[in-house]
């Protein structure tokens, strides 16, 4: 390998300053095109300062005294279901209220003094300019699972002008330094995406899960630049018959230790090995990183800029992932119905933006012995500033939450009820819609699968409470949940029917969907827009006849937070036209076997949000849809070619779709 010393590289042959200055400015190139991109969507980083809520919050955790809000909402509190003498018949949109119902006596928004709160909606800066919503469809084609035309054109032009740093007046056989340089100078931008604190997304405005495609891309680089680079002293030692001699050389063995290093991170980081054993994608990581810098150091001095850099990088994240964690009591307690684990963090309640995530770390033997080591991501499943403080819904799905739901079943008595109380360490807020402001469009689709409903729920409840408060532009909200049994739906039940009832003045519309459905049970369609009270409805019935067992479930939050959503033996389930019976149910509420079509249910946003108007709300221009999309990638890619088949005129005459994916694994 090359042993140049930094005095050759400075003031030595001229090839060598060329690829080192070549490099350099190759680099130059990436970070300003990267730079103009920021600059381009500037506009609606400076649209969060429209919002201090949307600008202060999604940095740093913290806890603040609860205090319920001193702008309450209605001029007269609203009975559910209305009486006959307040209401019309109607299930027009134009309506605008939560049942679907037309009511003689508006609501409207009033504070404790009982004046008129004063409205002030989110400024609305558009993702893409009207003439190039076009090709923002185009770039949003899936090509691969999870990968777009767009990544595909990003990676591409990355790879040409590396390329053209390889080859330009450089022999890749004769040239035994171009490709070294290529490597080290790659290195700091494999550092650079991988930082949960990522600097060069959060100019862009993406979390490090959006930009985490492009820290693959550059490690691949960085190692196949580094294997040519090898390979070809291995290839001209062993024709000279030195590779012995050579490789007694201390500058070299380090330089084979870098390559080791490499060639380890890439090996155990593919999908099959990261799948199925993430612990030894993480730690092997760990070593190798600590070990490569100063093997690359020693192997040669002259790429301390580069390497320094990396340190630069690495450092501030640490640091600032210091500042970002609390540590804290919490209850944990088991979910068998979603096969989830909720975990309740009362003492940090607020500095996340709805649809954000946070790592999580038990700090506790009983999940082994390096467990309590491991942090994992979880999207907040509570609205910042509430009551319960903070509440993630841990999915069953690996060893370490498999641990942490077995834990949760040893429950004894807590101050908070039944349940276990662990320490925990939470770490965040990261990812989340970022320069996107949910409040500021005219109509909200959420998409979940499974787990994902947390996201949706998050946005919606924090929707519901900006629009009591008139600071959100959103006239229509639609949540499409799909999960394999409708036994999963008693948990969340009570907290679906709480956010149709708190949702005074922008209808929400429910659609749910199970995909595990025995024939012979379940008619083909479970619609509840008929009646607000179902008291002859084979729903209860059915969702009994699945679970195999009678449920009573009595829908409060404090059943929630006890995590038994059955209750108890000792108790007797709620009178029938009680909002916590299973047999209330709002209406613009659906139960449905299959998959949902996502096209027909956001050509429904769609058209409800054309025939509502602008002027709802305001006299400005309709602001457009936003959709949101948590669960696996196969259902972020068909909500994506949902989006994508939308028709030109349709979308130009809602004002754009914007699209925000929260995945799971990335």
């Amino acid at each position: 390998m090359s042993n140049f010393t930094a005095f050759e590289v400075v003031g030595g042959p001229a090839h060598n300053l060329s690829d080192f200055a070549l490099v350099f400015h190759v680099n130059l190139l990436i970070i300003s095109v990267i730079a103009a991109i920021a600059v381009v969507r500037l506009p609606r980083a400076f649209a969060l300062f429209g919002t201090p809520r949307e600008w202060i919050d999604g940095h740093f955790l913290r806890y603040v005294p609860y205090k319920p809000s001193r702008q309450f909402v209605q001029a007269a509190h609203l009975t559910y279901p209305p009486p006959d003498k307040e209401y019309t018949d109607s299930s027009s949109d134009d309506s605008h209220s939560s049942s679907g119902y037309s009511y003689r006596v508006q609501p409207q928004r009033l504070t404790v003094t009982g004046l008129p709160v004063e409205v002030q909606y989110p400024p609305h800066v558009a993702a893409w300019f009207k003439p190039l919503r076009p090709v923002l469809t185009t770039l949003r084609i899936r090509i691969a699972p999870g990968f777009s035309v767009g990544q595909f054109i990003i990676l591409t032009i990355w790879f040409y002008s590396l390329v053209y740093a390889t080859f330009f007046d450089s022999n890749i056989i004769t040239d035994n330094s171009r490709t070294g340089w290529i490597a080290v100078g790659q290195l700091a931008f494999v550092y650079a995406f991988a930082q949960k604190n990522n600097i060069l997304g959060g100019m862009l405005g993406y979390g490090y899960e959006k930009v985490n495609f492009l820290h693959r891309f550059s490690g691949r680089i960085v190692v196949l630049a580094s294997n040519v680079h090898s390979f070809h002293y291995f290839y001209k030692w062993t024709l000279e018959g030195s590779f012995k001699q050579n490789m007694a050389n201390p500058h070299r063995i380090m330089g084979v230790i870098a390559l080791l290093c490499m060639d380890i991170l890439y090996l155990f980081s593919i999908k099959f090995v990261r799948d199925r054993s993430y612990n030894l994608f993480y730690r092997s990581h760990l070593i190798c990183l600590a070990l490569v810098l100063p093997a690359t150091y020693f192997h040669k001095t002259a790429t301390l800029p580069y390497l320094f850099a990396c340190v630069a990088i690495y450092g501030f994240d640490r640091v600032i992932r210091v500042f970002k964690t609390r540590i804290s009591n919490a209850y944990i307690r088991p979910l068998p119905e979603l096969d989830v684990t909720r975990v309740e963090i009362p003492n940090v309640n607020a500095g996340w933006r709805a649809g954000q995530h946070i790592r999580l770390r038990v700090l506790s033997l009983q999940m082994g012995w390096l467990g309590w080591t491991e942090s994992h991501p979880f999207t907040v499943a509570s609205v910042s500033h509430g009551p319960e403080g903070m509440v993630l819904m841990c999915k069953r799905a690996g060893g370490w939450t498999r641990s942490l739901f077995d834990m949760a079943k040893l429950t004894s008595y807590t101050e908070g009820g039944t349940g276990r109380n662990v320490k925990v360490a939470v770490e965040g807020p990261y990812g989340g819609p970022k320069h996107t402001i949910f409040s500021s469009f005219s109509a909200a689709v959420f998409i979940a699968g499974g787990s994902g409903i947390t996201y949706a729920l998050t946005a919606i409840q924090d929707l519901v409470q900006k629009d009591l408060q008139g600071q959100s532009r959103v006239k229509i909200i639609e949540l499409v949940w799909t999960l394999p049994e409708p036994s999963g739906l008693a948990p969340i039940l009570p907290t679906l029917i709480s956010l149709v009832h708190q949702s005074v003045f922008t209808p929400i519309r429910i659609s749910i969907f199970y995909t595990r459905a025995p024939t012979g049970i379940q008619p083909a369609f479970f619609a509840f827009s008929e009646s607000p009270v179902l008291s002859a409805s084979p729903i209860p019935a059915v969702l009994n006849r699945i679970s195999g067992h009678e449920k009573q479930r009595s829908g409060s939050r404090q059943a929630l937070r006890n995590g038994s959503p059955g209750s108890s033996p000792s108790t007797s389930p709620p009178p029938r036209n009680h909002p916590s019976s299973p047999s209330y149910f709002p209406p613009n509420m659906s139960l449905a076997p299959g998959r949902p079509k996502y096209s027909k249910i956001m050509e429904g946003a769609i058209q409800r949000a054309v025939t509502l108007g602008a002027g709802v709300k305001d006299d400005e221009r309709i602001t457009g849809v936003v959709v949101g999309v948590c669960g696996p990638i196969e259902m972020a890619d068909d909500v994506a070619r949902a989006v994508g088949s939308i028709e030109a005129t349709r979308r130009d005459q809602v004002g754009g779709i914007e699209l925000c994916e929260e995945v799971f694994g990335w």
